[in-house]
Formats: C-alpha cells, sequence, structure tokens
C-alpha cells in the first residue's frame, strides 16, 4: 500500500514549466523546453539555454524532483541535461561518458553514478 501510494505522489507531481531568474533588477522568464542544461555552483544553479546562461537559487535535487524525467536527465550530481539536446554520448579512453550537446559548445562529463542510464540507450 505504501509502495503504491508513493508511486502516485511522484507521477502527481507539478512539473516546471518556466523558471525565474533575476539578472539585476530584472525578472527574466525560461521556458523549461528551452533549458540544454543546469549546472550547480554552490548555492545557485546555472540555467543554460542556446542563447544564455542565466543563474537561480534551486538546488539540483530539487530541480530533479520537478523535471520531467522523460526530458531530463541527471548526469553528474551538479548536472542535469535536456535528453533531446544531446548529440552524442563518447566513451573515452578512461571509460567515463562524454556528452555533446546539439546547442551548446560545452562537453559535458556522465559520472559513474548516472552512467548506467545510457547504457541502455
Amino acid at each position: 500500500m505504501i509502495d503504491a501510494e508513493i508511486a502516485l505522489n511522484r507521477r502527481d507531481t507539478v512539473r516546471l514549466r518556466w523558471l525565474h531568474a533575476c539578472v539585476g533588477a530584472e525578472l527574466r522568464l525560461v521556458d523549461v523546453s528551452d533549458v540544454v542544461y543546469f549546472q550547480s555552483d554552490c548555492k545557485y544553479t546555472l540555467v543554460v539555454t542556446a542563447e544564455q546562461e542565466l543563474p537561480i537559487r534551486m538546488p539540483i535535487q530539487a530541480l530533479v524532483e520537478r523535471l520531467d524525467p522523460d526530458t531530463f536527465c541527471q548526469i553528474h550530481r551538479a548536472t542535469i541535461v535536456n535528453l533531446r539536446e544531446i548529440a552524442r554520448l563518447r566513451r573515452k579512453g578512461n571509460g567515463t561518458l562524454e556528452v555533446t550537446l546539439k546547442r551548446h559548445q560545452c562537453k559535458l562529463v556522465v559520472s559513474a553514478t548516472f552512467a548506467p542510464r545510457f547504457h541502455q540507450m
């Protein structure tokens, strides 16, 4: 009974559609579907789109809980990537995976903890 209740609560989670980022005196709205990846740095998380990088005050774990798991995947303790933005995965010589993105120059490393998620792809 408890397992069914937990599963129901996870399905009923309200998914994020918009993020609010303060830049100086401005409040900018970012559509979550435009996000390429999120990168955490201490108390801020950087929201990276193809056009801009904006800091928000939301920890990675809170984002993981609120983002659609069919679209976003945590690849490192400090990084969440939009699966639709992955151009390719490359296995490096040391066995780690590297993500190349479609709309951003940055290459992201998949940590060993999260690598098994990509073995089935």
